[in-house]
């Protein structure tokens, strides 16, 4: 999955979102294939034809949007980005396998599980209504989550 930003961008609210949508598509991409992925590549491309790529594997193979968002934040805090202006931003799912192969752990965590239902809910009305129809609230509204936060929280309003 690739974004190339229209202009150079150094506002992290706006490389964040970029990202996110990247971690949407290709979690709803992998699970329509059935397929889960073991690592995430993220690469940045610079102002001036630099670059930077990282590569880090998930803790356990995983699809689901959470899972992908967490681990490609933690590749985007990985960079260490304060004023870098970026023209495009890759990120690419690496050491794939068939999801059927993933185990399933039952879970204690109640608000993970509610995460998972609601995930396979989004997927049907994408299904039936088009990828854009529905997506996390902070690509909507302009607020973006950070790394380790769950969801969205306040941030730049555009």
């Amino acid at each position: 999955m690739r974004h190339r930003f229209e202009r150079h961008v150094l506002d992290g609210v706006d490389v964040r979102a970029a990202l996110l949508t990247l971690v949407v598509d290709l979690g709803l991409l992998l699970r329509r294939r059935g397929q889960a992925v073991r690592a995430l590549t993220l690469q940045l491309a610079f102002a001036g034809g630099g670059q930077w790529e990282k590569i880090r594997r998930l803790v356990e193979p995983s699809a689901h949007e959470d899972d992908l968002r967490t681990l490609a934040y933690q590749l985007m805090d990985a960079a260490g980005l304060q004023r870098g202006r970026l023209t495009g931003i890759t990120l690419r799912d690496e050491d794939l396998l068939d999801a059927d192969q993933v185990a399933e752990r039952i879970s204690l965590d109640a608000g993970r599980e509610a995460r998972l239902v609601a995930e396979r809910a989004v997927d049907r009305v994408r299904e039936n209504f088009g990828p854009g129809v529905i997506g996390p609230a902070a690509l909507r509204v302009g607020l973006v989550a950070t790394a380790g936060d769950p969801g969205p929280r306040a941030g730049r309003h555009r």
